[in-house]
């Protein structure tokens, strides 16, 4: 297995710096290749702009047609190629950060937002024209694992739990993103209770994820539907037989 470590926390030293160290060593261990983005050492470039694209036009910056036009042209900016021959080779990616204020760091979403461009992670046709998402975008046949840290209790994220049920705070990641790509979402890998860890929830923690890491070539992935498999009409609508009489983005599992 080919992973790609992506990772979104400002210190090293931290509880999130200590589970990617361990989590790394746990794939060479397991006999895995790795590559690692580490976001804030590399200095990352969280924001969009016309130095992305490289000739830009004079008069109006139109992002989408600019991404496409970039990377088909080769003159997508340095880092941005980097990141894109980085998912090329990998076959899973593992997105690493604290959960702040029910998303990811600026800088993930700065890589989002730069890396899978126009092209490349989505606006991408199959041979009957129709547009390649949900299941069978630019990244099909990845898959795509969420690490991450949360300060609450885990009841405070459960189905009924103040904050929300964490995989309906994540849809955003694991359906709008992954799923809309083409990757695999795995049902994410969470610390709660971050801040309050003793040494035995450390370790309890970093086992439970090497654990997860062993099983990572075989786990079975959030069951979303495909966009082009027949659940949705041509309103883009999940059909009544399907999760009748619900609604909510739970119904698209």
């Amino acid at each position: 297995m080919k992973v790609l470590w992506i990772f979104a926390h400002p210190e090293q030293h931290s509880l999130n710096g200590s589970l990617m160290s361990d989590g790394l060593r746990t794939l060479e261990a397991l006999g895995h290749e790795h590559r690692v983005s580490d976001l804030y050492a590399m200095g990352w470039k969280a924001t969009v702009d016309a130095d992305d694209f490289g000739n830009p036009p004079r008069e109006r910056l139109f992002v989408g047609a600019e991404q496409e036009r970039a990377h088909a042209s080769g003159t997508l900016s340095a880092d941005i190629v980097g990141e894109q021959e980085k998912i090329a080779w990998a076959d899973t990616l593992v997105f690493h950060f604290p959960l702040w204020w029910f998303g990811p760091p600026a800088i993930l979403k700065g890589w989002f937002d730069r890396v899978l461009v126009q092209g490349f992670g989505f606006g991408v046709a199959g041979p009957d024209g129709r547009a390649l998402r949900y299941g069978d975008g630019g990244l099909a046949g990845k898959r795509a694992l969420i690490v991450t840290s949360v300060g609450a209790r885990e009841s405070g994220f459960g189905p009924r739990g103040i904050h929300g049920h964490l995989e309906e705070v994540l849809f955003p990641l694991l359906h709008g993103t992954f799923w809309y790509t083409g990757m695999a979402a795995l049902p994410p890998f969470v610390v709660y209770s971050a801040d309050r860890l003793t040494a035995a929830d450390h370790a309890r923690d970093a086992a439970a994820l090497r654990e997860r890491l062993r099983t990572l070539p075989t786990e079975r992935p959030l069951p979303f539907h495909h966009e082009n498999a027949g659940a949705y009409d041509e309103d883009l609508v999940l059909r009544p037989e399907f999760a009748p009489g619900r609604s909510g983005v739970g119904v698209h599992r």
